[in-house]
């Protein structure tokens, strides 16, 4: 791909060090170091997807990228506020425990769910000194800010810190914290949403969010969001977006971690299967409805992040190896994909190009229309 558009040069991919600054989205269940390494080796930003996991286990995925490319690559980490354990969260622990195992045994499921005292949340400031270590130069996180503490050492190391912003409030407290990049998450993304702020996540649609962010901070700014085609991609840049984040459109790649059933069941969804459900995990996420969502969204089964994304990591875990799509979490955004089963780099790589084909097509039509 010799020809570089206007469309691709701008401060955010010099800050990044890419030459297109389309990142591939952190999603944690569904990103492998050869997803990020492919979206690394076309030129743009892949993203390993870190989420929780112990700080052992980051190290050795960030090992297993680095051995894979030489490019940048982002890694993302969450900062959900870890909640006291209390002996009223343990007592609402062992309720659901008992309604998810008379669940699994109507569905015939045998699974083995830990007991409360097993829990043990991941604290972030494990997985920073792990990411200082690794040497990663750039790192995206959600669900919060980094402590001062945290935002100082990854400076003093060279870091370029990229937050998530699902409201203007959001990304104001991310600039004045000192992050470098915001990445706006508009209502349709897909996935866990970064919200931080406040008990109900903004219900904001990505174009107005992009538009009011961009009128509000200083620092560049990435959209996520239904950018799945050119005309999307070009409509985040017009709304003031320098970077584009895309996910849904990788779900079904060669390099993705789902399984071919949880691939089929995205393949043949409609809009109306795509709900937000905070069942699997305790946090907001969008993505397919099925019979577990069903079954516990409006209900008292749900525990706070991240007790209900351990306590339900073993059923998800006996539905995968059942092939069971009905009580799997499958996470996808709101605009529709083809759900590609091509590699991550000739996905990236056709956005890219379509983008450019489509941009020259429009200035063509434009200067058409001028001489008109």
């Amino acid at each position: 791909m010799n020809h570089q558009s206007e469309i691709w040069e701008n401060d955010l991919a010099g800050i990044l060090n890419v030459n297109y600054p389309v990142i591939q989205a952190p999603m944690l269940g569904v990103t492998t170091p050869q997803m990020v390494a492919a979206a690394a080796n076309t030129g743009a930003l892949g993203s390993l997807a870190l989420g929780d996991l112990p700080a052992g286990t980051c190290a050795e995925l960030i090992r297993a990228t680095k051995e894979l490319t030489g490019k940048p690559f982002a890694v993302n980490i969450f900062l959900h506020p870890l909640p006291e354990k209390t002996e009223e969260l343990r007592s609402q622990y062992l309720r659901t425990k008992e309604f998810l195992t008379a669940f699994s045994d109507k569905h015939q499921l045998d699974v083995d769910y830990p007991d409360f005292e097993d829990i043990e949340p991941v604290d972030y400031h494990d997985q920073v000194d792990a990411l200082i270590a690794g040497k990663c130069k750039i790192v995206s996180f959600t669900f919060g800010v980094p402590d001062r503490a945290s935002i100082e050492l990854f400076k003093k190391n060279g870091t370029v810190l990229i937050g998530t912003a699902t409201s203007v409030e959001e990304a104001l407290v991310l600039e004045k914290s000192g992050i470098d990049v915001i990445c706006v998450q508009g209502y349709e993304a897909g996935g866990h949403r970064g919200s931080f702020m406040g008990d109900k996540i903004p219900e904001i649609g990505g174009i107005s969010l992009l538009s009011r962010v961009y009128d509000q901070v200083k620092v560049p700014l990435m959209y996520a969001g239904g950018i799945y085609d050119a005309k999307t991609l070009l409509a985040a840049g017009l709304l003031g977006a320098q970077g584009f984040q895309v996910g849904s459109l990788l779900l079904a790649s060669a390099e993705s971690a789902l399984q071919e059933f949880e691939k089929d069941r995205l393949r043949n969804a409609s809009e109306k299967d795509i709900v937000l459900t905070k069942s699997f995990s305790g946090r907001y996420a969008r993505g397919l409805k099925n019979v577990f969502t069903d079954a516990l969204d409006n209900s008292t089964y749900i525990l706070p992040y991240p007790y209900q994304n351990k306590i339900t990591g073993p059923l998800r875990a006996a539905a995968r190896l059942r092939q069971d799509p009905e009580l799997v979490s499958i996470w996808t955004g709101q605009s529709e994909s083809s759900y590609s089963r091509a590699s991550t780099g000739n996905i990236i790589t056709d956005l890219i190009e379509s983008t450019e084909n489509y941009n020259r097509s429009l200035t063509h039509h434009m200067v058409s229309e001028n001489k008109r």
